[in-house]
């Protein structure tokens, strides 16, 4: 694993993500609608790649001479009804299919957990286009990496815990920082491979 291209770079967990990769050592391409959301003191160390999720061409470009792929795109926060993130995926398998990438990780809501009558009203119809992303992995025949993330809190980072398809999540909260490191590091760790992971912070005592 050499170079890597991060969807969502300059979101709250893909720019933690974009840091983490580059403390790797890997090569990473930033892939952002909005370059100027890319803080300057890491614009110079990632390939750029201005683009839209939501156009195939554009996403498999992007895809091109690369190892592997993190998926942290989002809504900039709207709990509006929205079909652009589980669409986005698709563009994403299928571009990783064209160019024979196998490794995907992707920061999915840990919603996924609860039966949809459970989850709270307002986080409805975004909890549905998770599911749909998630089906989207499920069926890619890729090396996915589908981590079901609780709340993503700004603190320090500190330590996890990690659980391979449980039942429900292990906890209630993740740092950014942790929650994009793990993103990087699951994509070369085969124990994740095709699997569902509960993710949390260790609880402060």
């Amino acid at each position: 694993m050499k170079k890597i291209v991060i969807f969502g770079a300059t979101g709250m967990t893909g720019l933690c993500a974009v840091e983490a990769a580059l403390k790797k050592g890997l090569e990473v391409r930033a892939f952002v609608r909005d370059p100027s959301r890319l803080p300057d003191d890491i614009k110079d160390k990632v390939d750029v790649f201005q683009g839209d999720f939501l156009e195939p061409d554009s996403v498999m470009n992007a895809i091109e001479g690369t190892d592997g792929v993190v998926i942290a795109i989002g809504t900039r926060g709207s709990l509006d009804p929205t079909s652009d993130m589980s669409e986005g995926t698709k563009n994403i398998v299928e571009g990783m299919r064209a160019k024979n990438v196998k490794n995907v990780s992707a920061c999915i809501s840990a919603f996924l957990f609860y039966e949809m009558d459970k989850v709270p009203p307002r986080f409805v119809e975004v909890t549905k286009d998770h599911k749909r992303m998630f089906i989207e992995l499920k069926e890619s025949g890729l090396n996915w990496i589908a981590v079901f993330s609780p709340h993503i809190s700004d603190d320090p980072s500190r330590d996890i815990i990690v659980e391979v398809n449980p039942e429900k999540s292990p906890g209630r909260c993740i740092s950014k920082y942790d929650l994009g490191k793990f993103l990087v590091d699951s994509l070369t760790q085969e124990e994740y491979y095709k699997a569902v992971i509960g993710l949390c912070n260790v609880p402060q005592q």
